[in-house]
Formats: structure tokens, C-alpha cells, sequence
């Protein structure tokens, strides 16, 4: 940020402060008003992310005593808003308006540069202010201004940091239900929210969690992809879970009320229809995956189970279903074939 933006922002008015507060109570009161105004407790809020930049600016300048003696210097100057003019024209404080403060008269002035020493009013030759004596009165020396009339030069404002990618590993669980991990990066540990519902290969920008900034800036962003484990039961179909439902030939032919497990541990009990085939799929509402945005549901997919083992008894009772079934299953299947 260039020094003359400085005439625009009263930096004690953003803290809250006097203009003789010492270190302690600038340090106390970007604090304060930093963690107020922090993008973590305000998501969303525009006006809020622009006060905490406003707040990490005023600290910047206010606790280092070189910035503040310039700041302080340049606002005294041009009475704490007038903004610098080269030639004194676009109704701000003009370079002959500075040096008649001084005593220096007013169009009719010669500045010269010198690099001899003594009073920046004394100067030689006729006793002419020297231009870059009086520039370094304010940190800056004649090479301060920028040339082509610009204003005063200062230090750039605190930098935000970088962002920071990062990866980690997460159970089936886990991801569907959120949890708050630990990680390790750059070899600082950062708390990471995950929330509910996180899909694998998904990429979460947590704010404020990577490399620190300058002084008073605000941390970058940390990227964190992350992997999902398997689970050995329930599958997934965005918000929805899935799971195989087994039941046996005679449920499914004769209809049966069945037990299904939830990830939350409970059963819910579900009825399967007589005749239901293999590979319908029953829907259990709200039993899925619960996130700000939605509730899934708990797909049910029947299979039917066919034994591999019989008895006698068994086998029997199974000849005797055949006999009595005079039907073809193929014979659509047959007939669709020579369409």
C-alpha cells in the first residue's frame, strides 16, 4: 500500500484506540476485534472479510514504530485526509503548499537537491529548503515520491498467506457422519472440520489454515483432498446408502417381514411382498446420509439366496414346487430373442 492511500484510512479509528496508544493496547485490540471479524465466524459476510483486512492493515502500520512515525508524520502533514498533488492542483496539498509551511514562500520557491549535510531549511546557496533533506524527515528521501507527480512510497501492506494443499484418509463412517481430525502441516498441528457427507476424492477448502501471513494478514487457505475407505456392508449412491438384503426363496415367494441394519446401529424392520423378485430395491426414507443440504435414504437391495446344500426333506419339497410349476421363465426371453 502506498503511503498516500494512508491519508484516506484513520488506522486508531479502525482499532478503536487513541492516537497515543502504546503497543499493549493496539496489540489488545486487533485481537479483539480479530477474532470478532475472523472469516471463520463470519462465513459468507463480505462486509465482515473486509473489516478484518481493514483491522490486519491498522495493526500492520500501528505496531511497527518506524511505519507509525511515517503514518503519524504524513497525517499531521496534510491535516489527517488531504490527499498529495504534484504542483499542488486537483485540490489537494500541493509540493509549494508543503514547503510554505516551512517558510519556503509560495510559486516563486527554487527547490534543489543537495547532498551536503546541516538543516534541510538551511541548504546553501541563498538558504532554499533542500528538497531531499526534507523527504527524509519522512523516511523516505527525495527517492520517496515515484516520479510523474506520484505519491509518497511506503512499505506494501502485510501479504496474506499462501494456500496449502494437504491429503487424509478418512473410514466409510467417518465420512458420512463428519468428524474433527488432526493434521500436521508444515509441522504446525491444524484442526480440521470435516463435514458430514464427504465423498472420496472430494477436495475441502478449510479457511485460515495454511501458512501464516505477514503480520497482521490473515493465514491462507488449506486444500485437503480426501479418501474414503470401504465399508464391508453399506455402499453409497450420493445421499442415499445401499445395502444387499439377503432373504430366502420362501420370503420372497410367500412375503416375510425382515430386520435391516442401520449405520447408526438400530434395526428397522422392512416387509417384503410375496413374490418379490431378486434385485428389487426397498426404500427406507431418511435412513441415509444427513447433511445441510439433504437427507438421503437407505436403499435395500433383495437377494434372493439360493441354497447350496439341501436334505432330503428339502430337496423333496423343492422337486415337488417343480412338478406343480408348468410355466417357461424363458419363454419371453426365447420369443424377444427372434424379434
Amino acid at each position: 500500500m502506498a503511503s498516500q492511500d494512508w491519508l484516506d484510512k484513520d488506522f486508531y479509528a479502525v482499532l478503536g484506540v487513541g492516537k497515543d496508544a502504546d503497543e499493549g493496547e493496539i496489540k489488545k485490540a486487533y485481537r479483539k476485534l480479530a477474532k470478532q471479524y475472523h472469516p471463520d465466524r463470519n462465513e459468507g459476510d463480505d462486509a465482515a472479510e473486509q473489516k478484518f483486512k481493514d483491522i490486519g492493515e491498522a495493526q500492520a502500520v500501528l505496531s511497527d514504530p518506524e511505519q507509525r512515525r511515517e503514518y503519524d508524520a504524513i497525517r499531521s502533514m496534510a491535516g489527517g485526509g488531504a490527499r498529495f498533488t504534484a504542483g499542488g492542483q486537483g485540490g489537494g496539498a500541493g509540493f509549494e503548499d508543503i514547503f510554505s509551511a516551512f517558510g519556503g514562500g509560495g510559486g516563486g520557491s527554487r527547490m534543489r537537491y543537495s547532498s551536503g549535510g546541516g538543516s534541510p531549511f538551511a541548504g546553501g546557496g541563498g538558504g532554499e529548503p533542500d528538497l531531499e533533506d526534507i523527504m527524509s524527515m519522512f523516511g523516505g528521501g527525495a527517492a520517496g515520491f515515484g516520479g510523474q507527480g506520484a505519491g509518497f512510497r511506503a512499505p506494501r501492506g502485510p501479504v496474506k498467506g499462501q494456500d496449502l494443499t494437504a491429503r487424509t484418509e478418512l473410514s466409510f463412517r467417518d465420512a458420512v457422519e463428519g468428524r474433527t481430525i488432526s493434521l500436521s502441516v508444515n509441522g504446525e498441528k491444524v484442526n480440521a472440520k470435516i463435514p458430514a457427507g464427504v465423498k472420496d476424492g472430494q477436495k475441502i477448502r478449510l479457511r485460515g489454515k495454511g501458512a501464516h501471513g505477514d503480520h497482521g494478514a490473515e493465514r491462507g487457505d488449506l486444500i485437503l483432498t480426501v479418501s474414503v475407505g470401504k465399508h464391508p456392508v453399506y455402499g453409497r449412491d450420493g445421499s442415499n446408502l445401499t445395502i444387499d438384503l439377503p432373504v430366502t426363496f420362501a420370503e420372497a415367494a410367500l412375503g416375510a417381514t425382515v430386520a435391516v441394519p442401520t449405520l447408526d446401529g438400530s434395526q428397522v424392520k422392512v416387509r417384503i411382498a410375496p413374490g418379490t423378485p431378486s434385485g428389487r430395491v426397498l426404500r427406507l426414507k431418511g435412513r441415509g446420509i444427513v447433511t445441510k443440504a439433504a437427507t438421503g435414504d437407505l436403499l435395500a437391495k433383495v437377494q434372493i439366496i439360493v441354497p447350496t446344500e439341501l436334505s432330503d426333506t428339502e430337496r423333496e419339497a423343492v422337486e415337488v414346487l417343480r412338478d406343480a410349476r408348468t410355466d417357461d421363465p424363458r419363454a419371453a426371453l426365447t420369443s424377444d430373442a427372434t424379434a
